[in-house]
């Protein structure tokens, strides 16, 4: 008879506010003789203007829409009196920005993301440095305010191109990288482009096109979709509801008509949420395409495309080809339009086997990123 001796139980994590080790107060930048104070909404074209000049020159593969900038503001989570910064110079000229974000619907862990950038003229005089050390202060601070005594992480995204001092500069303030993510392009025009594959949905499943009425069994798919997936965390309705660049008429669902409801109220991994729309009969999205219409940055690229920004399926429905059927969906939608390419982004180590069902529809890599992050 042999026995199994268990390792080491993993050490209790302490409290989140001794964790995160928030300074109790932030020290604003004083490189560069810049006039901080936080933005406004009024900001939103001064913003954008220095956003989209920092991404041209760092060779981005994208850029800002006033849109998007205008929607931080519609956040309630949002702080932006204490979480953002903008740095003026003597003549009025926007500079410097920052804004550190975290998520309202973290459950298993407590996220921070850290944004900003420096105009490339004043690079080099050290306001990068003391911005972003502000940034990780406030990151800290929303930590430990968060009162989540769960793993929490401090996170910034780089471009692969991005300037070998950017990346300096997260590196020596403690960041290391954890993840990685390629963006994949599929031509939908020319002589030699396969056809977007036909797909057959067996049983109860039904494609049907983007519909607001369904935004929140979305929501919930969404939310069950991802769960297993690295560094994933629920969205709140209000998160959801946040789409700038929504392209609806290019967005697909797939819907269980007869799911077996019996079943997945007994099954461990039915969230609360799910169950509480079953037992009301509430519509059940199984499978979902969410794209997005990004005009600004056809230019950028080079050429014209749709961009699917989130894909998946339910985990109960993996396998049975709805995610593929809603993406199919997408790429001919887009294909109607005229697009030259259907755009997706993927994080490398992604569970559900998702690379290999984008390379057998064609898609392929152009370009990638990172995530750096802190650990708590």
């Amino acid at each position: 008879m042999t026995t199994e001796t268990e390792g080491p139980a993993p050490a209790a994590l302490a409290p989140i506010a001794e964790r995160a080790a928030a300074p109790a107060t932030l020290t604003l930048p004083t490189a560069g003789g810049l006039t901080w104070r936080p933005a406004t909404r009024d900001d939103v074209p001064v913003w954008l203007a220095l956003r989209n000049h920092i991404a041209r020159a760092d060779a981005e593969p994208y850029v800002e829409t006033a849109e998007e900038i205008d929607e931080l503001f519609d956040g309630a989570w949002r702080d932006m009196a204490a979480d953002s910064l903008l740095g003026f110079d003597g003549d009025g000229a926007l500079v410097a920005w920052a804004l550190v974000d975290s998520p309202p619907g973290d459950v298993t862990e407590v996220r921070t993301f850290c944004w900003g950038g420096v105009h490339p003229d004043r690079r080099g005089e050290g306001i990068g440095r003391q911005l972003f050390a502000w940034e990780t202060g406030r990151a800290r601070q929303k930590l430990a305010a968060s009162g989540k005594d769960v793993p929490a992480r401090v996170a910034v995204f780089a471009e692969d191109n991005s300037p070998a001092t950017k990346v300096r500069l997260y590196e020596r303030a403690g960041l290391e990288p954890r993840r990685y993510y390629s963006d994949l392009a599929r031509p939908l025009t020319g002589p030699d482009v396969p056809p977007v594959p036909d797909v057959e949905l067996t049983g109860s499943l039904r494609l049907v096109p983007w519909s607001e009425d369904l935004a929140e069994a979305a929501r919930l798919a969404h939310n069950d979709a991802f769960r297993d997936h690295w560094g994933s965390q629920p969205q709140t309705r209000e998160q959801w509801a946040q789409r700038a660049g929504f392209a609806p008429e290019w967005s697909f669902l797939v819907l269980d008509d007869a799911p077996d409801v019996d079943a997945l109220l007994a099954s461990p991994d039915t969230d609360p949420d799910t169950a509480a729309a079953l037992r009301a009969g509430e519509p059940l999205v199984v499978g979902y395409e969410l794209a997005g219409r990004y005009t600004e940055d056809f230019e950028v690229r080079g050429y014209t495309f749709g961009y699917t920004d989130i894909l998946g399926a339910r985990r109960a429905y993996r396998g049975r080809k709805a995610a593929l059927a809603a993406l199919a969906a997408g790429m001919r939608a887009f294909a109607a339009e005229g697009m030259q390419y259907a755009v997706l982004d993927v994080d490398t180590a992604n569970p559900s086997g998702a690379h290999g069902l984008y390379a057998s529809l064609g898609y392929v890599r152009t370009t990638g990123s990172r995530m750096l992050s802190i650990e708590l």
